[in-house]
């Protein structure tokens, strides 16, 4: 099950331009966003470490995406 708010996700997806889209559609944006949310933060915990430091950073996450997508 989703953690993030399908309200939340179902208004980013009229910032997008969707009219309308079904529960289902949203539920599935929902989970993508957060699997793809999970291996960004798992990359920059791993360049926290690395960092020698304990706590993630802003730098650590825009590194960690741009690691994510090259992939």
């Amino acid at each position: 099950m989703a953690e993030i708010p399908l309200a939340v996700v179902g208004r980013i997806m009229k910032v997008a331009g969707a009219e309308r889209a079904n529960r289902e559609a949203v539920k599935v944006i929902a989970e993508k966003a957060e699997d793809y949310g999970g291996k960004i933060a798992g990359e920059a915990v791993m360049l926290t470490a690395l960092a020698d430091r304990k706590t993630i950073i802003a730098h650590d996450i825009k590194l960690a995406a741009e690691r994510i997508n090259r992939r």
